[in-house]
């Protein structure tokens, strides 16, 4: 059983120390020593970067401690402000990939403006204050006006290989929409070829025109008279696919002025990448991440 250390704390001091006194794993250790705190709260506290191990950051779950060693852990105010996020929430993180929950509104990479804040830029920050050589990858993206789950990688290496080999990692993309209109089907499947203009705007044809092949599947959940709430699974994963494809149906994305949206109810883009689930790069096991569906998408499709 790990004890807490006889400790005098210095003024200003903010740290906990305890002294480990039998070889376990880190994320045990601290669930037990913080046995009136939630096993979520504690996991939080390791992803932000507030535990080292005789000095040294550590956010892995299951590094191995020695007896001995002396774990800290930082509970200031001041520290959980310096890893703030953003517009965003890590889902989780290990040493090859970090998956985050983006809110509408917030860019994944840099655009016209290298200034303006982004996920991308947010995460290098994350992981420099453990390391300063770390570095964060972006292996897909989001539109700015579109939240949900979305994964990076944490070297090289590991980008290259989730995007080579991206449609066969990739088990399960599901997104939740908000479509214009009462769509009649209860279910269906869309097929198209997608082709993007020099205006940046994707545009699809039910032939073979030379475009990409897109196949969206789509299940009603539920609707008023206004608008129908809509699971979107893609079969494929091409630039716009899902708001070309509504506009397809006859049922444009709300909010998506640029493929024929002419309500806006939630003050963005009704779309949102709800379920992510791939293999991962280095256990080669499936892993599943899930992103809950705003309030105001179904407050709007009562």
């Amino acid at each position: 059983m790990s004890k807490k250390t006889t400790y005098t704390p210095k003024k200003n001091t903010n740290n906990q120390l305890y002294t480990v006194t039998e070889p376990m794993e880190l994320l045990p250790f601290l669930l037990n020593i913080m046995s009136h705190t939630s096993r979520n709260s504690v996991k939080s506290i390791l992803t932000r970067g507030q535990v080292t191990v005789d000095g040294k950051v550590i956010k892995k779950h299951n590094h191995p401690l020695l007896p001995n060693q002396v774990v800290a852990i930082q509970s200031n105010k001041a520290a959980i402000k310096e890893t703030a996020l953003v517009g965003m929430t890590i889902l989780y993180e290990d040493d090859a990939i970090i998956v985050i929950d983006k809110e509408a509104g917030l860019l994944s990479i840099a655009a016209k403006f290298a200034q303006e804040l982004t996920a991308h830029r947010q995460l290098i920050n994350y992981v420099k204050q453990e390391n300063h050589n770390n570095r964060i990858y972006v292996v897909h993206r989001l539109d700015r006006d579109t939240s949900g789950v979305m994964v990076f990688a944490k070297t090289e290496q590991v980008k290259q290989e989730m995007q080579e080999n991206w449609k066969d990692i990739v088990k399960e993309r599901i997104y939740t929409v908000l479509v214009e209109g009462v769509v009649s089907e209860n279910e269906g499947t869309i097929k198209t070829w997608l082709t993007e203009s020099k205006a940046m705007k994707v545009h699809s044809a039910t032939y073979d025109n030379g475009g990409k092949l897109a196949i969206t599947h789509y299940k009603k959940i539920r609707n008023n008279d206004e608008f129908t709430l809509l699971e979107a699974r893609l079969e494929t994963g091409r630039k716009n696919q899902i708001r070309v494809h509504m506009e397809t149906l006859g049922h444009p994305v709300a909010g998506d002025k640029k493929y024929g949206a002419t309500s806006n109810p939630l003050k963005r883009l009704g779309l949102h990448a709800t379920t992510l689930a791939l293999i991962h790069p280095t256990s080669k096991e499936l892993v599943r991440f899930h992103s809950k569906v705003p309030k105001v998408f179904l407050m709007h499709s009562k």
